[in-house]
């Protein structure tokens, strides 16, 4: 699972008070000049299409995610304070279209 995409201590922590499900996804990102990117995103949500997705499960979450950050070198994290707490991708997350 390691390899797959490393999630951090807290970050787990995070997603076991939430459900046991975290979903790293793309989400287009838009420039104002009329660019574009896939930014990865993690939400402590199941995927809207679950078959659009690998699904693993480590350390007792469910985790999908989409094929192409798998083994990608990302790290899942969470930041912030008390409802403002968030969870947030590291690593090479940016990828063009």
């Amino acid at each position: 699972m390691d390899d797959v995409i490393e999630i951090e201590e807290n970050a787990l922590a995070y997603i076991k008070q939430r459900g046991n499900v975290l979903t790293v996804r793309l989400s287009p990102r838009h420039g104002c000049c009329g660019g574009s990117a896939n930014v990865a995103v993690a939400e402590a949500i199941s995927p809207k299409d679950p078959s659009l997705f690998q699904r693993y499960h480590h350390q007792g979450i469910t985790l999908f995610t989409d094929p192409k950050l798998t083994y990608q070198g990302l790290k899942i994290n969470v930041e912030g304070f008390w409802k403002l707490r968030h969870l947030y991708v590291e690593g090479a997350s940016v990828l063009a279209r």
